[in-house]
């Protein structure tokens, strides 16, 4: 019994140094990531000028007010799970014209996407502050994720209700290569 609680602890040991560098979780987060934001800068090229106006009812955000929304907190989740600065000095939710909105979505994607990429599996357990708390990188990392899925949904329904489809649902229904 003695030796098996030995080999137990002298195998954890050993493996401690190459699960902290282990990239297995980091790098769904990197996939998860990536793929709402290509749903999210797709939905922004694609919506027209005009439509960035668009806003259903007077107490909900515009189209393009929820693009600015997601830039300012991509940039902000992103930067707290890095431990800097937010590097972004502009508040994106005022009117602004879809060119800058596409600018800025893709500039908050791309350095989001520098953050995922340099996270490892330790590195997701530190803590970090947000706000008054502490809280692990990756909770805040997954914490974008989801806010970021919740308003690709408005985006999409304000898509739906001008007639478009949105980018998700074209490359689900697009004819892939050799008829599958």
């Amino acid at each position: 019994m003695m030796r098996l609680a030995l080999t137990t602890v002298m195998l954890t040991a050993l493996a401690t140094p190459a699960l902290a560098q282990t990239k297995v979780l980091a790098e769904s987060l990197v996939r998860m990531h990536a793929g709402v934001a290509r749903n999210v800068v797709e939905a922004a090229e694609k919506m027209p000028e005009a439509e960035f106006a668009y806003q259903p009812s007077k107490d909900v955000r515009s189209f393009g007010g929820f693009v600015g929304h997601l830039a300012n907190s991509a940039y902000s989740y992103c930067s707290r799970a890095k431990g800097e600065a937010n590097p972004n000095k502009e508040d994106f939710e005022k009117p602004l014209a879809k060119a800058a909105l596409v600018t800025a979505i893709k500039g908050a994607t791309a350095y989001c996407d520098a953050v995922y990429k340099t996270m490892t599996d330790a590195a997701l357990s530190e803590m970090v502050t947000m706000g008054q708390s502490q809280q692990p990188r990756g909770q805040i990392l997954v914490q974008n994720i989801s806010h970021t899925n919740e308003h690709y949904g408005n985006l999409v329904t304000y898509m739906r209700m001008k007639g478009l489809v949105p980018p998700s649902t074209e490359r689900a229904t697009a004819p892939r290569p050799g008829g599958n």
